[in-house]
């Protein structure tokens, strides 16, 4: 059975995205509505500006002591999110995830169309056995080079 791709994994469900200057409080309402943990930051231009995650919320925001209701989303998503291809293999996104310390990844087509977002959630076990197998073998392979 061969590997499933990061777009086989997308659910139908509409893209989850807010302008750059909406509030924190739209976020989170819109994430909680939607069921999510992100929300895409895309401008009127239709062009992504960023990601904004329920661990920004926690980190930048709660622990900060921001006022959800006064600070946008643009103060404190995270800019220029890493993004990948649809035809990338789900042991690979997981691997992406592990190694930079996210967990999801946009997923955006080569001409420049943005598909949806790609959780850790939607992997399934063994994919994610795959990747963490693969992340402990370049730990190793880098730990005998030095």
């Amino acid at each position: 059975m061969s590997e499933r791709t990061v777009s086989q994994c997308l659910s139908q469900r509409h893209l989850v995205s807010l302008a750059p200057q909406a509030t924190i409080w739209d976020a989170a309402c819109i994430m909680t509505k939607a069921n999510c943990g992100s929300v895409l930051i895309i401008d009127g231009a239709g062009v992504m500006q960023g990601i904004l995650t329920e661990r920004d919320l926690m980190t930048r925001v709660l622990a900060k002591a921001l006022n959800p209701e006064k600070t946008t989303v643009a103060d404190v998503m995270t800019r220029s999110p890493k993004c990948v291809p649809p035809e990338t293999l789900v042991s690979d996104a997981v691997l992406i995830m592990i190694e930079r310390g996210f967990r999801h990844l946009p997923i955006v087509s080569a001409a420049g169309k943005i598909l949806g977002v790609f959780s850790v959630r939607d992997a399934l076990p063994r994919e994610i056995g795959a990747a963490v197998s693969l992340a402990e073998f370049h730990d190793q392979v880098n730990d005998a080079l030095g």
